[in-house]
């Protein structure tokens, strides 16, 4: 499946693997749960009661999260992260008064991630790929030499980026229009669904290029500029 484990790319199991590190990133289907907890009891809290209750809520499940974990002396990184993202929406939506401001930071970052993602695939340094290495490979980005794992991680990368500027498009808008509710509902429907659908388009893509164009292990690492133009 990846640069790293040879047998896999001899007709080994490929999903386990990348699915399962990439999962751990994520902080796994508990982590996933945990993080979306805190956006959801802020939309319930602001339909049925006001802002500042929701932001409340919001905030003391999230610290609720943190400290369960430390308690049951688990890993807290990505219950942190989830705070950290808690609290910077809350406290934009505490200042400014407004209930849709909660969900500008994710908006935002939607963006920044599309926008980043399109400008490494016209660079022809696809992001996706270096992600795949990291993750899967061990840091090795034999990759870059072939080609068909090459324009393979090309189009994941605008894939991923388009999905991101939908998604941003989208909670952009409603953010525009002023719908709050319906916001928060697309936070919580356009969140990870999309990411575990991109997920197995990934590793699907990836496993037939691989099996497609086996690695020659012997070959040198040539010239990136040579790669890019037998592709």
């Amino acid at each position: 499946m990846t640069d790293q484990a040879q047998p896999a790319e001899r007709g080994g199991p490929v999903e386990p693997s990348f699915s399962e590190q990439l999962a751990e990133q994520l902080g796994g289907v508990r982590g996933l749960t945990e993080s979306s907890i805190p956006v959801l009891i802020f939309v319930v809290v602001n339909v049925v009661w006001s802002l500042n209750p929701a932001l409340i809520g919001s905030v003391v499940v999230a610290l609720g999260i943190v400290a369960f974990r430390a308690a049951q002396r688990e890993p807290i990184r990505h219950a942190i992260n989830g705070l950290v993202g808690v609290g910077i929406g809350a406290m934009i939506a505490w200042r400014t008064g407004d209930a849709k401001n909660y969900y500008l930071p994710g908006i935002l970052m939607s963006f920044l991630y599309g926008g980043l993602l399109m400008l490494s695939a016209a660079a022809r340094h696809p992001a996706i790929g270096y992600v795949w290495a990291v993750i899967a490979a061990g840091g090795k980005h034999t990759w870059r030499r072939r080609a068909r794992l090459l324009r393979t991680f090309q189009w994941l990368t605008v894939l991923w980026a388009a999905t991101f500027l939908l998604k941003g498009l989208v909670q952009g808008w409603l953010w525009l229009v002023d719908e709050a509710t319906l916001l928060g509902i697309a936070r919580l429907s356009m969140g990870y669904p999309p990411y575990l659908l991109m997920l197995g388009v990934t590793v699907w893509a990836v496993r037939r290029a691989i099996d497609a164009e086996p690695v020659d292990s012997s070959a040198a690492e040539p010239d990136p500029r040579g790669v890019e133009a037998a592709s």
